[in-house]
């Protein structure tokens, strides 16, 4: 069961670097929160935001896959899990709607553009396949 766990951390590492690099990007070419406008991008504005993306890449799979207990078992790594869980499936609701609403677009990496509902169509893929993990380590009995 323990390796439910691991592949759960691995999975949300792997949403969690789509998230961080993306967020990033979009940050880089002057798309703010939920699409706002920024005033563009900064170097300290970049290094802020990439500082502050760490702490859950890193946390969070740490705290799922390491056994640990609080409180005689009732927060535990799998309490933890449910919670990601379901943190999971509200971000999943939010870019789907996103995703069925035509938008504007961004300037792709490799040239050209991308809409930024192709964008949140990518980013929802990566986040049901983190959910599918990290529900399956929550409903496991370890």
């Amino acid at each position: 069961m323990a390796d439910r766990f691991r592949a759960a951390a691995r999975a949300y590492f792997v949403y969690g670097v789509v998230y961080l690099v993306g967020g990033l990007y979009l940050i880089y070419r002057g798309v703010g929160v939920m699409g706002a406008p920024t005033s563009g991008a900064t170097a300290v504005t970049m290094v802020r935001w990439g500082l502050i993306g760490l702490i859950p890449l890193i946390v969070i799979p740490w705290l799922l896959a390491r056994r640990w207990s609080w409180m005689r078992g009732w927060l535990s790594r799998r309490t933890f899990a449910v919670l990601v869980a379901v943190l999971l499936a509200i971000r999943a609701f939010k870019v789907g709607a996103a995703a069925v609403h035509p938008g504007a677009t961004v300037a792709a990496p490799w040239g050209g553009e991308i809409t930024f509902q192709a964008g949140a169509v990518i980013f929802l893929v990566v986040t049901l396949m983190a959910l599918v993990f990290v529900a399956r380590a929550a409903a496991s009995r370890a």
